[in-house]
């Protein structure tokens, strides 16, 4: 086991931000956590990185204390802000990162791998926010770590930048486990193995994209419809470009009791829920 948290509990003054939190991490893919802002994933990845303690309970990273340098020495980290010294130039920091690790990612490799190759003589003050995003992933990576923690890894990417960060995630992860946070749904879908939903600073979930929608039970049942009656076992309705969506928990009996009541209505689809309603569901409860 890589990681693991114990009946870990941690409070901020009267803020109660993880609730007896029992996590593992093993070796190998890629471990998503979702969860609404306040539901103590920051908190989770500053408690496995060592940077905090737990209020109550067991943190253990690679075997060891968090906090010791002999266990953070063998991961990686991305955290939500990153600050890099202006004057430096994007090689520069990558090989001020390698430095402190034994067997270091070649540099033209990383730059090449997270399309920085280009601005590789580039002082990190002039580059864009999404560059120095791309950059701070990148020396997560630096020292061939066996665990890395990503926290909002593509806040403020466009989507062209984002999925090419997520194919170097992917192919790193081939070598790497990787726990990472994200409020972009689809991009857990593309590259969680493993989702864990927190909500109120407990686990809701813990399993892969398709079992957590069947825990969920929801289906989308999307028609054209001049006019609905009031519908049984209905979640949500949302209209949009002409089309009704009800959200049910029984697609069948609902389409049945659609024509039972002698609804008109043309262009029927139902389709399971995405991993954004299932996540909604769930934190909402």
């Amino acid at each position: 086991m890589l990681a693991r948290t114990v009946e870990v509990t941690k409070r901020f003054g009267d803020t109660l931000a993880l609730d007896h939190v029992s996590l593992d991490i093993p070796e190998g893919g890629v471990v998503g956590l979702l969860g609404p802002n306040g539901a103590g994933k920051s908190t989770l990845l500053s408690l496995f990185v060592g940077l905090r303690r737990p209020t109550s309970g067991t943190v253990e990273l690679l075997g060891g204390d968090p906090r010791a340098p002999a266990s953070r020495r063998r991961i990686g980290v991305t955290p939500q802000e990153t600050s890099l010294p202006g004057t430096l130039r994007v090689r520069e920091c990558v090989a001020f990162v390698a430095a402190h690790h034994p067997d270091p990612v070649p540099a033209d490799e990383l730059l090449e791998r997270f399309g920085l190759a280009d601005l590789a003589k580039r002082q990190t003050g002039g580059l864009s926010g999404g560059q120095r995003r791309r950059l701070a992933v990148a020396l997560a990576f630096a020292g061939r770590p066996r665990l890395v923690f990503l926290d909002e890894p593509t806040t403020g990417l466009d989507v062209q930048a984002r999925r090419a960060l997520w194919d170097a995630v992917r192919e790193f992860a081939t070598e790497n486990t990787v726990v990472l946070t994200s409020h972009y749904l689809e991009e857990i879908e593309a590259l969680a193995d493993r989702v864990v939903v927190l909500g109120h600073g407990r686990i809701l979930a813990d399993d892969t994209v398709a079992a957590i929608r069947g825990m969920v039970g929801i289906h989308r049942v999307s028609l054209v419809a001049d006019d609905l009656p009031p519908l049984n076992g209905v979640v949500s309705i949302e209209h949009a470009d002409g089309r009704t969506s009800l959200l049910t928990s029984d697609a069948d009996e609902l389409v049945r009791e659609l024509v039972h009541k002698d609804v008109r209505f043309h262009g029927l689809q139902v389709q399971p829920t995405t991993l954004e309603e299932a996540f909604l569901t769930l934190t909402g409860k």
